[in-house]
């Protein structure tokens, strides 16, 4: 699930909207006996049968009633939703990006399912975090993504792998040579810089009543960091200004221990030599494995950024009763197992069962499980167009104090979610 090019999608002037009207149909709409339902799905991700799947089953349970999807791309959902969701032709359930969600939430277009809760089962919890603003429910879980640690056993002893967070970069020192990254960890890459910062019990920021306190200098964060600041100085040949992108390209040069990135890398490893886009299939593609990033304990992975969608129901909704039913089929655990068997980290966690048989799949799974999202907060899509925490890092990454930047970095912000 290629997620990063759209994660920081909507920035805060994509959603500087005027308020929505109370027009509509909505809950307090009596429901209409027969009509169709419009279910807005993004790119192809979600599998076929699915689809099918939820059209079928939604007209079978629902007399009267059809679904018809529509799909979208991710540049639709900063470029098309806005409108749409102000309409009085509004679509009746849509998915879109887990940090993209507070944005609409933020600005009235979804509905509150909270009433739906208790028939969604157990959930992702880093997804459902980042679908609900003031203990209120909006955007529930749809499926996860997230990362994993890449290795192939001709550079790694596949019998002696890490089990904690602080073996782990023991072991990417070890393995570290002039030639050889021992964990590759390029400056700018925020997203594996959290859980460092989470595993020894840090956060980037707490909510104090209606003001954010920025957390990056509490001592439990500076352990986190200090240990990654390790990691720049002793296990990585990264650059230090430089990002994740591409990552797979080092990795098939046979440059790369340990490479912490998002599941869907295995397919950029795994292709052809003479693809489009070449990866190393015949070298050290062909005995790929993953397992998920240790945290503080052993046998318990440690808390990584879920990356995601989640599926709303909108505000302006004609069939909003409707549109519920819609939401608790998609997480109902038949259309979950479809999810999962297509290779997509399910949301409902019973559905877990149902991923692919090899350890790329059940990492992903087991480190979503404990993963944890950003502060819900429509402001935080501003600090992330910043730069400022990647501009950070690079300075981390280049020797500078950790305590000091963090400082700084705290205060600024502060300054974006406070102001």
């Amino acid at each position: 699930m290629k997620k990063k090019a759209y994660l920081a999608a909507l920035g805060a002037g994509a959603l500087a909207l005027a308020g929505c009207s109370g027009g509509g149909g909505g809950e307090d709409a009596a429901p209409a006996e027969s009509g169709e339902l419009t279910v807005w799905l993004v790119g192809t991700d979600t599998p076929q049968e699915a689809r099918d799947y939820l059209t079928e089953t939604f007209a079978a349970e629902n007399d009267g009633w059809t679904l018809a999807i529509e799909e979208k791309t991710w540049a639709d959902v900063s470029e098309t939703y806005v409108a749409a969701l102000q309409s009085n032709d509004a679509p009746d359930v849509v998915e879109v990006g887990n940090t993209q969600a507070i944005g609409f939430i933020d600005q009235g277009l979804f509905a509150d399912i909270s009433d739906i809760r208790g028939d969604l089962g157990d959930l992702n919890p880093g997804l459902e975090e980042s679908g609900t603003y003031e203990d209120t429910l909006y955007a529930a879980p749809y499926y996860a993504g997230g990362r994993v640690v890449f290795y192939t056993p001709e550079l790694v002893d596949a019998d002696g792998l890490p089990e904690t967070l602080d073996e782990y970069v023991e072991q990417g020192i070890g393995y570290r040579t002039d030639a050889l990254s021992g964990i590759y960890a390029p400056g700018k890459d925020w997203y594996n810089m959290l859980p460092y910062v989470w595993a020894k019990g840090g956060e980037i920021a707490v909510q104090d009543g209606d003001a954010w306190d920025a957390q990056f200098s509490s001592p439990e964060s500076q352990e986190g960091l200090k240990l990654l600041q390790k990691v720049y100085d002793e296990a990585s040949n990264a650059p230090a200004d430089g990002d994740e992108a591409d990552a797979n390209v080092p990795f098939c040069n046979g440059e790369i221990a340990f490479l912490s990135a998002p599941a869907w890398m295995a397919g950029s490893i795994q292709a052809p030599a003479d693809a489009d886009v070449p990866g190393c299939a015949d070298t050290f593609g062909a005995d790929l494995h993953a397992f998920p990033l240790p945290g503080e304990t052993a046998g318990e992975p440690a808390p990584i950024f879920a990356g995601g969608s989640n599926v709303a129901v909108a505000e302006l909704s004609e069939n909003q009763a409707m549109a519920k039913e819609a939401v608790k089929l998609m997480l109902s655990q038949d259309y979950q197992d479809l999810m999962a068997g297509a290779g997509l980290t399910p949301a409902l966690l019973e559905s877990n069962d149902a991923l692919p048989d090899n350890d790329i799949a059940q990492s992903q799974a087991a480190a979503l499980a404990v993963s944890k999202s950003v502060p819900t907060t429509p402001k935080w899509q501003e600090v992330e167009s910043s730069l400022i925490i990647q501009d950070s890092l690079v300075r981390i990454a280049q020797g500078e104090d950790t305590a000091a930047v963090a400082e700084e970095l705290d205060a600024q912000i502060e300054s974006i979610l406070n102001g």
